[in-house]
């Protein structure tokens, strides 16, 4: 479809941009730029060239740029653009046909704009910077910059006080006699401990919280041996719910480690909060935090969860914060879903890394030494110290088979092995191409009636228990394939195929709960579930589960809890369930992607069934995020 053909804003459409300019209103008419885009880009222009006739072409600049942040983009690559933008209301639209500026002209007028300030010059202050072909509003470039200088400099900084031969015997107790195959987990350790910054990257189920445990004893181990204080350690997410799990994770495998009851005690004491509580989240400023480059943080260690889903802005509140002595400890899957804000941070900072080690020879010597192990790293492309500190796991623990391969399949953007898997008659593995929806109401029937069983008879662990037994993952929220369909389809067949569900009021035994809002004082967190459950004398509990303790909370006490049967993919990472239904739209769009995906199939741990056409499928396996930044050349290139 040609852009002249594109469907166009209706007048009332609140993304259409009244009184838009001629340079703009061509590309608002098909929704590729939308209100304010057009709206944020004059106003910069009035502020800098009052009186004037800005450019048409530093006018769409502009407007592009700020489309690219309101899209997950720290900036726009003029050299790209023309290739990669899509319109909000006809994602398949061909926008060839539309004005697009030559990239030189384009990138001179912008050069000669009062609106922008050109390289990594710090000394100009204008509201937009060019950098090669990348525009960014200012505040994104000075973030970017801030990141890439401060992640550098930590993996420049040479560590004197680690004791190699404590360490040495410390990763052997933890991790065994070493062998002549690298076991990941014990390099990843040896590189935090012997690092100021390290990534622990891998899929789900690789280990990582196991390590950082271990990581945590080693440290523990280290600050013993020479005497000093016992460690300041913070442990943070992006998410309450992030949070909490991580430090039962940490709580649980303190427990199984072979360490003295002194560091065992350090590290059960260990708790764990938001990355906005732990930077002091201000009631007065959304973007500002108590503890910045002014007011440091004080710990020692500071390790964050789910990096993935930190974006730019808050990476950049990170950095500022902690100490410059201090090690930082970043875990994540740089394959799942981003941040739903700009930037793709994980994935920069982890970038040739994720397809094997980049380490220099100083570091892989240092490994070798306290290890007793080869290292499976290269030189870095050129002489750059990020990588030192940076380790993949790839062994899956939590599942393998057909599910294992399908999600290899969907993160090399191979669909047509993964449709392969997905027709190949795997236990593990269903796909429902059409209509047909009978397996899948069987299934959710069936997991449904053993909830409402458990629930009213007041087995609160076999409820929680069935509550993971199968979940329904959806990509949209609306439209007949969105959460809220899908939540009113179970309703329908839970109350038509199981005796006595929904009865008994609101809170009536076997309802799900999905929390929406942190409450810290009740300690449930945005994402977290639960059930309604039997209690004495014909009343019900709401009961949630932390590693196998019930928590139980009265039902009046519940201020923002959902009915559960679906749930959005965004809402599940994170979470682990021993089946997940994914529905994918019956039309394709931009919001489906590799990484929705990725993120779906890889919360299963038993079984996938996907529900969907093959063209979809094809098509989000074939669409990566590619969010336009300058933080992986900034990091990976001399």
């Amino acid at each position: 479809m040609s852009a002249a053909a594109s469907p166009a804003l209706d007048r009332a459409d609140p993304r259409r941009a009244t009184g838009a300019p001629a340079s703009l209103e061509v590309w608002n008419e098909v929704a590729v730029l939308t209100s304010p885009d057009v709206h944020v880009a004059r106003r910069l222009a009035a502020l800098t060239e009052p009186g004037e006739e800005a450019h048409p072409h530093a006018l769409l600049g502009a407007a592009f740029a700020v489309r690219a942040v309101r899209l997950g983009h720290v900036c726009v690559d003029l050299a790209s653009v023309a290739r990669t933008a899509t319109s909000d209301i006809d994602p398949g639209a061909d926008l060839a046909g539309l004005p697009w500026p030559a990239p030189l002209e384009w990138l001179g007028a912008l050069a000669r704009s009062e609106m922008v300030a050109l390289g990594d010059d710090w000394d100009g202050v204008r509201p937009l910077r060019l950098v090669g072909t990348r525009l960014y509003l200012d505040r994104y470039w000075r973030q970017e910059c801030q990141v890439a200088a401060d992640l550098a400099a930590r993996a420049s900084w040479p560590l004197d006080e680690v004791d190699a031969g404590v360490l040495a015997e410390g990763l052997r107790r933890l991790f065994g006699d070493p062998t002549s195959r690298p076991d990941m987990q014990r390099l990843a350790a040896a590189a935090a401990v012997t690092g100021r910054i390290s990534v622990i990257a891998g899929g789900p189920g690789t280990g990582k919280t196991t390590t950082v445990a271990r990581i945590l004893a080693l440290l523990e181990e280290q600050a013993a041996v020479t005497g000093g204080a016992a460690l300041r350690i913070a442990l943070a997410a992006p998410t309450g719910k992030a949070a909490a799990r991580l430090a039962e994770a940490v709580h649980y495998e303190a427990g199984r480690l072979e360490v003295s009851d002194a560091v065992r005690c350090r590290l059960r004491d260990l708790g764990a909060s938001t990355l906005h509580r732990l930077l002091g989240w201000r009631p007065d400023s959304a973007s500002r935090f108590r503890h910045d480059s002014g007011n440091r943080l004080p710990h020692d260690v500071v390790v964050v969860d789910e990096t993935s889903m930190l974006s730019l802005s808050l990476m950049a509140k990170l950095v500022d914060a902690v100490r410059p002595g201090a090690r930082l400890i970043l875990i994540g899957d740089p394959q799942q879903l981003a941040s739903v804000e700009a930037g793709a941070v994980l994935g920069d900072i982890v970038g040739p890394a994720a397809t094997g080690m980049r380490m220099r020879a100083a570091a892989r010597r240092r490994l070798r030494e306290v290890t007793g192990m080869p290292v499976p790293a290269v030189d870095p492309d050129a002489a750059v110290s990020i990588g030192d500190g940076i380790v993949v796991l790839d062994r899956v623990h939590r599942f393998g088979g057909a599910i294992a391969a399908l999600a290899s399949a969907v993160a090399g953007g191979d669909g047509t092995e993964a449709c392969r898997l997905l027709r190949s008659g795997a236990p593990e593995l269903r796909w429902l191409a059409d209509d047909d929806l009978g397996g899948v109401r069987k299934d959710v029937v069936v997991h449904g009636a053993a909830l409402v069983l458990a629930a009213a008879q007041g087995r609160r662990l076999d409820a929680i228990e069935a509550m993971g037994g199968l979940r329904v993952l959806c990509a949209h929220r609306q439209g007949p394939s969105g959460l809220a369909a899908w939540n009113e389809r179970i309703e329908r067949w839970l109350g038509s195929e199981v005796a006595g569900y929904g009865s008994g009021g609101v809170w009536y035994a076997g309802r799900p709960l999905l929390v929406t809002e942190n409450d810290h004082e009740l300690q449930l967190y945005n994402g977290d579930t639960g059930v309604v459950v039997a209690a004495a004398g014909g009343d019900t509990i709401a009961v949630f589960e932390r590693r196998g303790v019930v928590r139980e909370v009265a039902p009046a006490r519940l201020r923002a809890v959902q009915t559960l049967h679906a749930m959005t993919i965004h809402k599940s990472q994170g979470s682990q369930f021993d089946e997940v239904i994914v529905v994918v739209p019956d039309v394709d769009g931009p919001i489906v992607t590799r990484e929705l995906l990725y993120t779906a199939i890889t919360r299963a741990r038993r079984r996938v069934t996907v529900v969907g056409p093959e063209t979809v499928v094809r098509s989000a396996i074939g669409r990566p995020v590619a969010r336009a930044s300058g933080l992986r050349q900034r990091l990976w290139e001399a």
